[in-house]
């Protein structure tokens, strides 16, 4: 990922900044040593010093991933960001022609919030690269610090932080897809399925042949109906063994001779 940055950056840089001019880019640290060796021509410096994530443009989803079909075979990571800082010097043989090229660099650069299409080299061609140049430095990073650690003498620079984005590697597989539906019909005891339902008809000879209320004869002797009155000898409770005159009520005494 850091080399497609490069490429990407030194194509805007030679295309644009530095068009029509013999001017090399390098990617150095501008160390001391670095500094005495050098010899020739007008260079450019573009060193990276610092790698930092930029947490405010986390993509937090997963992302599905798909075969051919459409069907989702496993899930990524959401895309991470990464703000690459690049101090940018200008090395000449006289400080005039360092401060020139210096603002030429940074009239150049101005024009651009982003590193165009035709100027993304690698793995962003379908990306972009977001361009923030000669920001104010962050609390904890001081370009005097900077020097000091790489032991040269301090030079008129631009700070250009490059946010690309990364996609991580990684992918989760899910499971296999559900290709059938299971389906659960509850039904009491003695119920018949509707012509909905998609369960199998009862016979007539499964049904319960004895219905709710109906009366069950014994074996060996007929059934007979609720509504039918008692059978013949039969007495209803509460009358008299003797039968009543008529006009009578039962129950009540005969009158004597």
């Amino acid at each position: 990922m850091i080399s497609d940055v490069d490429a990407s950056l030194s194509a805007l840089l030679r295309a644009e900044a530095l068009h029509g001019t013999e001017t090399e880019v390098v990617f150095d640290a501008p160390t001391t040593d670095w500094a005495s060796r050098r010899s020739g021509g007008p260079v450019v410096d573009v060193f990276l010093y610092d790698i930092r994530e930029d947490p405010a443009r986390r993509d937090i989803a997963m992302q599905p991933q798909r075969d051919m079909t459409g069907r989702i075979t496993g899930r990524k990571p959401g895309i991470r960001h990464y703000r690459l800082s690049y101090l940018l010097t200008a090395w000449t043989r006289r400080p005039e022609d360092e401060h020139r090229l210096l603002g030429q660099l940074l009239e150049s650069m101005l024009q651009f919030d982003r590193v165009p299409t035709e100027y993304l080299r690698g793995r962003f061609t379908e990306d972009t690269i977001v361009l923030n140049l000669a920001q104010p430095a962050a609390p904890d990073r001081s370009l005097a610090d900077i020097w000091s650690a790489l032991g040269g003498d301090m030079k008129p620079s631009l700070d250009l932080v490059a946010i690309a984005p990364v996609r991580p590697g990684r992918t989760y597989p899910v499971g296999p897809p559900v290709l059938e539906q299971q389906v659960r019909v509850l039904r009491r005891p003695g119920d018949r399925p509707g012509p909905e339902s998609d369960l199998s008809e009862v016979d007539d000879d499964e049904a319960d042949p004895v219905d709710d209320g109906a009366e069950v004869a014994p074996a060996g002797r007929p059934g007979r109906s609720p509504s039918a009155g008692p059978p013949a000898g039969s007495r209803r409770p509460g009358t008299n063994r003797r039968s009543t005159g008529p006009g009578k009520a039962a129950g009540a005494g005969e009158a004597g001779p």
